[in-house]
């Protein structure tokens, strides 16, 4: 995948910091969720340090034909407004069955109370609207993406982005 244009300078200005990256290593630019409240509240919560992973919907990479993530993949978070805020770097994805995320992992998603009674519920919502997005029923067997990040790099030239 190819950076977007308008993030060019973003990422330039992330791989002069870094001491120069493989383009190659991009995976995406993307925002949390499915809602302005929803991306700028998740990636307020990244910016803060207290998101640390993510879950995504396999079957949602399948329906958009898109690779998963790799440990070491690297990736542009934005606001809903597309405005760069940080690049975090995959560590690592595990598949699970929805109904077996982990309390831990949960907890390192940094969401609500950091419960996984909270990400349960959440969760659900967000998978069940993104299911019926690409034709499939949100069930407690779908397999979920739990993806470990961390961020490698907030700009200060683009740091004015609001979340």
């Amino acid at each position: 995948m190819k950076v977007p244009a308008h993030l060019l300078g973003f990422w330039n200005d992330f791989r002069r910091a870094a001491g120069g990256v493989d383009e190659a290593r991009f995976y995406e630019a993307f925002c949390f969720g499915d809602s302005e409240a929803l991306a700028n509240g998740l990636a307020a919560l990244v910016l803060q340090g207290a998101k640390r992973a993510t879950a995504a919907s396999v079957w949602a990479f399948e329906a958009e034909a898109r690779g998963m993530p790799r440990p070491g993949d690297l990736s542009i978070v934005t606001s809903w407004a597309i405005e760069p805020l940080c690049v975090i770097q995959t560590r690592a994805v595990d598949i699970v069955r929805f109904a077996d995320v982990s309390a831990e992992f949960a907890a390192l998603e940094g969401e609500g109370d950091g419960s996984l009674a909270f990400w349960q519920e959440s969760h659900q919502a967000y998978f069940t609207r993104e299911c019926e997005r690409i034709g499939r029923q949100f069930s407690e067997d779908m397999p979920v993406a739990c993806e470990r990040f961390e961020v490698v790099y907030r700009s200060t030239t683009f740091g004015n982005a609001h979340v």
